[in-house]
């Protein structure tokens, strides 16, 4: 079966292969959709060293942002990478993130930590539309690249791409995690986690609260999210964007909320474990559904792909083919919407009427 991965290699690759500049004239770039909340975003990337070695980015509400730039969606060489592992030696303008290098946080106590783990060979950016959108609502966010099993860089320059040959499952992001909470509890205690010991932005320390910690992942990701929460009760609530669900061992009960946004894993299809999953789910619980999405509604291909389209000509048809029937401008709203609830919900402990029933406002989502 085609990996997700592959499809939107091929769909970039598909945004690059047509003669769309001449020589000096600039690659089209791509854009994501800006936060709607109040805060204005910083995130600083940090060198993790252990029994593995990976790079994850801090997200977090920021001030005095003007002299800080802002961060790429995704660095040049691992974009490259993507594109080359299509056969195609072509270049195309990433989008720039609301997020900016280095920034100051901004003041104002210990704030909820929120943990994302990718899909398979995916990468710590693909869901950043979630990701600024909870932290300009005041979340810290932690976005995590798995070794093996991602495209990414290292301060270095050493590139990082999917290692076919190097197993990493679910438990394999699940303890990735495990590892970056534990950095993440140094950071907090004031201790600098990164292995160069490069500046971290002033405050960032005291904005961590690492007693409210939710998680969420894409595809294996989210099944790692499920995982990691039987491994850990650090992880007081999870979140599933269309994961499988199914790993060796399997899911165990769970005593802390969990949602399913379900797409094409849903309790009802045939290659998911959603079904066996279900009933492991031992408190809160819920399964929400995205009509007309396919595996990517939730993640940032959802809003990409299309662009790409534009720029090829693809058809509607073919389109459809990549993105379903949902549409990209309402599935950004849903993006932004119901994950904010769930973990205002569960880590904030605020009323969510959006996750009590169908709403108006999501004619696309059912209970």
């Amino acid at each position: 079966m085609t990996t997700r991965r592959q499809l939107l290699t091929a769909a970039l690759a598909a945004g690059v292969a047509v003669p769309l500049v001449g020589a000096g004239t600039p690659p089209a770039r791509l854009t994501l959709p800006a936060p709607t909340g109040p805060f204005r975003l910083g995130t600083v990337a940090l060198h993790l060293v252990g029994d593995r070695e990976l790079m994850v980015n801090v997200w977090y509400p920021a001030r005095d942002t003007g002299r800080h730039p802002l961060a790429p969606w995704l660095e040049a060489a691992p974009l490259r990478a993507l594109l080359a592992s299509a056969g195609l030696d072509a270049d195309v303008a990433g989008p720039r993130t609301a997020g900016h290098q280095g920034a100051p946080v901004l003041p104002g106590g210990r704030r909820p930590v929120v943990v994302f783990s990718h899909g398979s060979g995916g990468h710590r950016s693909e869901t950043t539309i979630v990701v600024q959108e909870l932290v300009s609502h005041g979340y810290v966010v932690v976005t995590v690249d798995h070794p093996h099993d991602s495209y990414g860089e290292f301060p270095d320059g050493r590139l990082v791409v999917p290692d076919d040959d190097v197993s990493t499952t679910p438990w394999t992001h699940a303890e990735d995690v495990r590892f970056v909470l534990d950095r993440l509890e140094e950071l907090a205690a004031g201790r600098n986690p990164d292995a160069e010991r490069r500046p971290l932005p002033a405050g960032l320390a005291a904005a961590l609260d690492m007693g409210r910690i939710g998680m969420f992942g894409w595809s294996k990701g989210a099944t790692a999210a499920a995982l990691m929460m039987n491994a850990d009760r650090r992880v007081r609530a999870g979140l599933s964007l269309d994961g499988p669900m199914q790993s060796q061992p399997p899911i165990a009960d769970l005593y802390r909320p969990f949602m399913l946004m379900t797409a094409e894993f849903t309790r009802t299809a045939e290659d998911s474990g959603v079904a066996e999953a279900w009933p492991h789910l031992r408190r809160w619980r819920l399964e929400v559904h995205a009509e007309g999405g396919l595996h990517g509604a939730y993640c940032d291909h959802q809003w990409l792909i299309p662009q790409l389209a534009a720029i090829t000509g693809m058809s509607d048809e073919d389109l459809a083919g990549w993105i379903g029937t949902l549409d990209p401008g309402r599935a950004v709203r849903i993006q932004q919407a119901y994950p904010l609830a769930f973990f205002d919900l569960h880590l904030r402990g605020q009323r969510q009427r959006l996750l009590e029933g169908p709403s108006p406002a999501f004619p696309e989502i059912q209970f």
